[in-house]
Parts: C-alpha cells; sequence; structure tokens
C-alpha cells in the first residue's frame, strides 16, 4: 500500500472516528502563487510518450499527506477540466486526472495521436485544489 493511500485511508477512519465529514476545506494560496507548463507550448506537435514539466512560483511542492504551509503537489488534467463543484474536492485520480503525489515535477506521458489539451493544477496535502486555485491555462498539443 503506497503512503498516499495509507494517509487517506487514515484520514478516511480519523473522520469517521471523530463524526465529521471526510470533505475538508479548501487550503489558501498565497497571492500569485502560479503553476504553468515549462517545456509545452500553445499548439506544440510532439511525438508519443512526451516529457511535461511542472513549472511552479511562488510556492513549494510537497507530497500528498504532508500538510506544511504554502505547498502542494501536481495534478495534470487530459482532456478534461475541472468544475466550480470538483475544484472543492479532491482531484479523481483515473486516465484524464494524473496526480503526481510525490512531489514530482515532471512526467513522460502517453497519449494517442491527434488532438489533446493540457493543464497543471496543484492541490493541497488531501488532493483539493487551493483556493484562490493554482492552476496552468490550458494548452492544445497534437500528437503525431
Amino acid at each position: 500500500m503506497t503512503a498516499s493511500i495509507r494517509s487517506g485511508l487514515f484520514l478516511l477512519v480519523a473522520f469517521v472516528v471523530m463524526g465529521t465529514s471526510p470533505v475538508a476545506a479548501q487550503t489558501p494560496s498565497p497571492a500569485g502563487a502560479k503553476v504553468y507548463i515549462i517545456n509545452l507550448k500553445d499548439g506544440a506537435e510532439v511525438t508519443s510518450p512526451f516529457l511535461v514539466q511542472f513549472g511552479l512560483s511562488g510556492m513549494g511542492v510537497a507530497p500528498a499527506g504532508v500538510e506544511k504551509p504554502n505547498t502542494g503537489h501536481h495534478h495534470l488534467l487530459i482532456d478534461t477540466k475541472l468544475t466550480d463543484e470538483q475544484m472543492k474536492e479532491p482531484i479523481p485520480a483515473d486516465d484524464t486526472h494524473k496526480h503526481f503525489g510525490g512531489g514530482q515535477t515532471e512526467a513522460v506521458v502517453t497519449l494517442s495521436p491527434g488532438t489533446h489539451t493540457l493543464q497543471l493544477v496543484l492541490a493541497d496535502w488531501s488532493h483539493i485544489p487551493h483556493s484562490p486555485p493554482v492552476m496552468s491555462e490550458p494548452i492544445t498539443i497534437t500528437v503525431k
């Protein structure tokens, strides 16, 4: 069992024992914090697999499950976006919502040929996006 799963299960059990809801409040982000994709620009053409480098300013990176002020970990959204309601909940983990809870600052991504959108979202120790959100502008890439 990974550390992030263990910490998530611990939190869920703690909430149940305390009789509170497992929905946590959003963690505040500092003014001016930004996340961005370093090595790819809107309209880029790539061959799969390709590298995505995550940039961050005004905050630090900490692994999921580690609660430290002004930190978070990266999530890469592929061909999707988060609704206003989803911005207040833990980001799901699936093929379109990639988690980097180990504190990774880059990833090798494999996508099928065609047009895709990519967007970075920084989330707190519990995978909930900060308030205000720290997220990049979505970019469109073409995989050859």
